[in-house]
């Protein structure tokens, strides 16, 4: 069982998690031994609140298939136990950022005091640039 939040959790029923082989370098180990893990979760199918279900829906993540299922794949650690707790960990930290709602921005304008300086400071620079160029001869 996955917990989300103090009200929901995720039956271990409802994510699909096996293992296969690791890609890459790594020797005999990873020729022998299924250590990565592939875990499948099916949002609509799940007993996810309605709204946890939209907010997931509604991303656009490439682990996220058009059907509506994530597909995590773990296969940084040598064991696959380490393996699995990645692949829940960041099925979790999927589930969490969908739902955490960002603050509106308040828009502010700039002080009186910060837009005379930047003008100031933009009348400088155009006086030292004007400086750079031809010079006169008065011979």
């Amino acid at each position: 069982m996955l917990k989300v939040s103090s009200h929901v959790t995720i039956p271990a029923s409802e994510i699909e998690i096996t293992a296969i082989r690791a890609q890459g370098a790594g020797g005999q180990n990873v020729n022998k031994v299924s250590t990565a893990v592939h875990l499948r979760f099916d949002i609509n199918a799940s007993s996810l609140p309605d709204f946890y279900k939209a907010r997931l829906l509604q991303l656009r993540d490439q682990r996220i298939t058009k059907e509506g299922v994530v597909v995590i794949k773990a296969q940084e650690y040598r064991s696959q136990e380490k393996n699995r707790e990645d692949a829940l960990a960041r099925l979790l930290s999927l589930i969490k950022s969908a739902t955490a709602v960002q603050k509106k921005r308040k828009p502010t304008k700039p002080s009186r005091a910060s837009q005379k300086k930047r003008m100031d400071i933009k009348t400088q620079k155009g006086r030292l640039k004007s400086l750079r160029g031809k010079v006169d001869d008065y011979n």
